[in-house]
């Protein structure tokens, strides 16, 4: 009698579409880490923390008008007496800041000129704008 051997049994593991699940994966993990950091602008924010003694942080409003007409919490002064008006506007305080909001046909250089006013006196100005609708 004789017996005929049996194959012996192998595993076998079929890879075939592992090819497309890990092309899916990495597309979908691309997709949301885009997603996860967009492209920002960095801005300076002020920091807060709670205070012990009260200091006023209100901002210093300064306007500039299409005909390059300056004014101060309202009040108009000239360009050669900005950096003097600022320094007595913000003599006291802590971290001043100044809201800057100038008209939109203004140039750059205008405002290059302000700002730069308050970087020599080391202030804070922040360019106040519209929101797009």
């Amino acid at each position: 009698m004789k017996f005929k051997r049996q194959r012996r049994f192998e595993a076998e593991v079929q890879t075939a579409s592992l090819n497309d699940i890990m092309f899916f994966l990495l597309l979908f993990f691309l997709i949301v880490s885009t997603l996860g950091s967009p492209n920002v602008i960095k801005l300076l924010l002020p920091k807060s923390e709670k205070s012990t003694h009260d200091v006023s942080k209100q901002p210093i409003s300064l306007s500039i008008t299409e005909n390059k007409e300056y004014f101060l919490d309202k009040k108009q002064i000239d360009f050669a007496e900005l950096e003097s008006a600022l320094v007595q506007a913000t003599a006291g305080m802590e971290e001043p800041t100044v809201v800057l909001r100038a008209a939109q046909s203004l140039t750059i250089q205008d405002l290059v000129d302000v700002m730069g006013i308050g970087a020599r006196i080391k202030i804070r100005m922040v360019l106040a704008t519209e929101l797009a609708k």
